[in-house]
């Protein structure tokens, strides 16, 4: 997602080696200075991009010289620089090689300099120890573009000191020197500051700045892990969140390279990524911002060319690194596949998981990269720490600094390389304004810091309709609003204020306010909520229609608040679930945790909790919208069911202990509603599993492995459940083996042997199919299904079988006098459900289009044109059971009773009972 300028032919011949006059690298004063002061050294570094290894050997032909550690690093400095200006200008170089050049030359200069500091001190004190006596590590810690390995060439880099343990050193052979880590390490940075920042004759490496460490510039120049963590906890800012999202350890290259500098993530991570959608970041950023801005305005007074910063002025590339890094701290604790430092990458990440539409985040790309790419002409012209555009560019004076700046990008003259950059800032601008600019309020308003001061609680519960005034009194007194800090109380009374607008207009319910009032009370603590609401008005609205749609949906956001922020989604009512993308996405985010070694069982299943949460949710708020039809929830539903066992299937058995082979011979086998593609919100699994493994070792360990399933899928943690799994429809019931070979449930289904499956059992198979496994399972379960359904029967003895059974589900459902149950009373659903299956188990041998599950609405229809049902019966018991079923299914959302008044739905009820007598009489 890299653009680059566009190339023109009439900018100036291009030099391959900086060398030729009329090059444009050669027009550049800093490089002019280089040339003429190292034309000697030149040559030591090799042709092409600067690599760490060619870096190195020019180093080291530099101290084979004779320079000492400090002039080698600043004339190699050099030597990069000078070579980057030739491949940017003249031959057109990606962005990312001048970036990647940089922040591998930082990263080769530290280590270096830190090799040269231990060196130093450790003759003088000792090595440092930790108390079990191993050395004591000093990562260095690079922030900013540094972090994000996208270093620019004449920038300073911003750098944290962090020791991994206190102790002493071991002091010199002759037992003395000894000192505390701390001094030791405070040594070190100072010794690796005179390194690489001091300026001398030659110059300097990186200027460096250390006021992103704990308590700034009044800080120990170097922390212990321990006190770092305590800072993050206790005093960490919302700012230095943004900043510390771009942390890396960046030197020893020996740290790096063990991977013991992996324990600063367990210490960042969970500072920078809340568990919960963080929106109460957008105003910490907007403070920050409007610092920023006012900081650049104050800098530009009585200087206007300083308006034309493009990195801190409007639409520049700081605002860019806004956009993404909100994006990713406010989702980035619940979507770790979001957690990347570099900015382009960022944006890829975004667009893949939706948070900004693929056109917006390849301008923003563009922008970013055509921005950057001016910002270091800038920088070529006196290798200045600038982002300043020079003024001017007159027609007679192609030599001006603005004119070699749109002549090395690829244009013939300033006036449309000046359109491009406008155009750019424009758009990042506008986007900035659109995600960022909310909810702040005009100036010359009466509250604090220009924003509108919040409505008065007590004045506003006099506005609003009774019920909810007597439910929103409460909270005057309420302990959890008593105790929220004063930005989190004003948000609060201002998503009242707004609500109460919206119901003046008509356009909420009261009954929605209420359930809102209801929903916030318990979650007042998690003040993000709050934030999330206030920032985004349309979540708010939708919030409130998908409250006042039913009562269920209520509940479910409790138990899952975090959920509501799928109600951002422009396309929220046009998508549907895509099992496809649902498993990539899971599939990214365990990657991602993996590769931090966050990856421990409790983080994988709240992945899988909180992925399943959204899609469940997703599919709620599209049928409480009307979008979809009860069949189309139940395919929804359905289908994320079979991905979410899929994953679950696929991750434990990776995480297996005694696993014997790469895959399992292994499948899942769906019954009742799961078979049926009928499931419906907290629905249970029934589910069958079987293996086919001629291992000796294969019981046991299947054994295991279902467990595991099933301890996966059942168990509660933080973020909730899955699914309640019930395994009765196993050969031999609850007193069967858990997990079976193919082999015996197919004998045991076909009848072959003396254990063998009863008529209800068989009814089960009406409903079953293949759900994930081996696919080599696939046809012979099918295969085992229709000869199932398809077996010779006694007609006479089938019907006498499921009559008794209807009759035995019958009388334990027992009904009120005078009400009608939507499934168990005669006419219901289940009539219609049994009708079916002796259908099927009677008629599929003669009539095969009976043998596909393809549910009872279809089967009813195929019944009646196979001339099993007399015209008519079939579709009017159709039409009654998907109207039933509708029925239940809205009871069910507004957790209201499945019995109605008997007068009900008897249009319905005669048309099942009509299929009910003939097919049994």
């Amino acid at each position: 997602m890299q653009g680059e300028a566009p190339v023109d032919g009439g900018a100036g011949a291009a030099g391959s080696a900086g060398s030729e006059p009329t090059s444009l690298s050669g027009q550049s004063r800093f490089v002019q200075r280089l040339r003429r002061r190292y034309a000697e050294e030149l040559t030591l570094l090799a042709p092409g991009a600067p690599t760490p290894d060619t870096m190195r050997a020019a180093y080291e032909a530099l101290r084979a010289r004779g320079h000492a550690v400090s002039a080698a690093l600043r004339i190699m400095r050099q030597l990069v620089l000078e070579r980057l200006v030739v491949l940017d200008c003249d031959e057109r170089a990606p962005l990312a090689t001048v970036t990647t050049a940089m922040t591998c030359l930082a990263e080769l200069a530290l280590d270096i300099a830190c090799g040269q500091a231990f060196a130093d001190l450790d003759q003088l004190h000792g090595a440092p120890l930790t108390p079990e006596g191993a050395r004591a590590q000093l990562w260095v810690i690079g922030m900013g573009k540094l972090g994000a390995r996208e270093l620019n060439v004449s920038s300073d880099i911003d750098l944290v000191y962090v020791y991994d343990q206190d102790g002493e050193t071991a002091g010199t052979a002759q037992g003395r020197g000894r000192i505390t880590n701390h001094e030791y390490f405070a040594k070190a940075v100072k010794t690796v500051f005179g390194l690489i920042g001091d300026v001398t004759e030659h110059g300097f490496v990186f200027r460096v700045d250390l006021a992103l460490r704990p308590n700034g510039n009044s800080g120990p120049s170097a922390v212990s892990l321990g006190a770092l963590e305590d800072y993050l906890q206790v005093q960490g800012r919302e700012w230095e969140r943004f900043a510390w999202m771009k942390s890396r350890v960046v030197a020893p290259r020996s740290c790096v390279n063990d991977g013991s500098a992996q324990a600063l993530r367990a210490v960042v991570l969970p500072f920078v990524f809340r568990r919960y959608l963080d929106y109460a970041v957008f105003e910490a950023l907007r403070t920050l911002h409007r610092q920023i801005r006012e900081h650049a305005a104050r800098r530009a007074a009585g200087r206007p060319e300083r308006a034309n910063d493009v990195k801190l002025s409007r639409g520049g590339i700081r605002e860019i690194e806004f956009i993404v890094q909100l994006l990713q701290v406010v989702r980035g604790g619940q979507f770790p596949e979001l957690r990347t430092r570099p900015t382009l990458q960022a944006l890829e990440r975004l667009a893949v998981a939706g948070l900004v539409s693929e056109q917006t985040a390849q301008a923003l790309a563009d922008a970013y990269t055509f921005l950057r790419r001016v910002e270091h002409r800038i920088q070529y012209l006196d290798d200045q720490q600038t982002h300043v555009l020079p003024m001017g560019c007159r027609d007679d004076d192609d030599g001006s600094d603005l004119s070699w700046i749109a002549h090395t990008m690829g244009y013939a003259d300033c006036c449309p390389f000046l359109h491009e950059l406008d155009g750019h800032r424009e758009f990042v601008a506008n986007e900035f304004d659109r995600l960022l600019g909310g909810n702040v309020e005009c100036k010359g308003c009466n509250g604090k810091n220009g924003k509108a001061a919040p409505p008065d609680l007590d004045a506003l519960i006099e506005t609003l309709p009774a019920q909810l005034q007597v439910r929103i009194e409460r909270w005057r007194q309420h302990p959890r609003v008593l105790a929220l800090r004063d930005d989190a109380r004003q948000r609060l009374a201002r998503l009242l204020g707004r609500t109460a607008q919206w119901l003046r207009e008509g356009r909420v319910t009261e009954e929605a306010a209420v359930r809102m009032a209801d929903w916030i009370e318990p979650l007042l603590r998690r003040e993000s909520y709050l934030a999330l609401l206030w920032e985004r008005p349309g979540v708010h609205e939708r919030l409130l229609r998908v409250l006042g749609a039913a009562r269920w949906p209520a509940r479910y956001l409790l138990q899952h608040p975090g959920v509501i922020d799928e109600l951002a989604s422009d396309g929220l009512l046009k998508e549907r679930f895509s099992a496809d993308d649902f498993e990539r996405e899971l599939e990214h985010r365990r990657r991602s945790v993996t590769i931090t070694g966050e990856d421990d069982d409790e983080t994988m299943l709240n992945l899988l909790r909180r992925a399943h949460h959204a899609e469940l949710f997703r599919t709620l708020a599209r049928d409480v919208e009307g979008a979809l039809s009860v069949e189309q929830v139940a395919d929804e539903l359905s289908a994320l069911a079979d991905s979410t066992l899929r994953v679950t299937a696929r991750w434990c058995w990776d995480r297996l202990k005694q696993r014997h082979r790469e895959q399992p011979c292994f499948a899942i086998l769906g019954y009742g509603k799961l078979g049926g593609k009928e499931l419906g919100y907290g629905s249970d699994l029934d589910i069958v599993f079987v293996y086919e493994d001629e291992d000796e070792r294969a019981p046991e360990i299947y054994a295991a492995y279902v467990r595991k399933i099933i301890n996966w899928l059942s168990t509660k943690t933080a973020e909730g459940d899955l699914f309640e799994i019930d395994t009765a429809l196993r050969p031999n019931g609850n007193s069967g083996l858990l997990v079976t070979t193919f082999h015996a449930y197919a004998n045991y289904q076909e009848g072959r042997g003396s254990n063998t499956a009863w008529t209800w059992e068989h009814q089960a198979m009406t409903r079953a199919r293949f759900v994930t496994g081996l696919e080599s399972l696939r046809p012979r379960f099918d295969a085992v299904r229709e000869n199932v359904i398809t077996a010779q029967r006694d007609v006479a003895a089938l019907k006498r079988e499921i009559v008794a059974m209807r009759e035995k589900v019958r009388s334990a459902r027992p009904v009120k006098a005078g009400r009608f149950d939507l499934k168990h009373s005669p006419g219901g659903m289940v009539d219609a459900e049994f009708a079916v299956q002796f259908l099927v188990l009677s008629q599929s041998r003669r009539h095969p289009e009976l043998i596909p599950n393809v549910g009872n609405i279809a089967l009813l229809q195929r019944a009646e044109a196979a001339g099993l049902l007399p015209a008519s019966v079939g579709q009017a018991a159709a039409s009654a059971y998907r109207e039933l079923r509708r029925h239940q299914h809205h009871a069910r959302l507004n957790e209201e009773a499945t019995q109605v008044p008997a007068d009900q739905l008897i249009t319905e009820r005669d048309a099942i009972l009509a299929l009910w007598r003939h097919v049994f009489g």
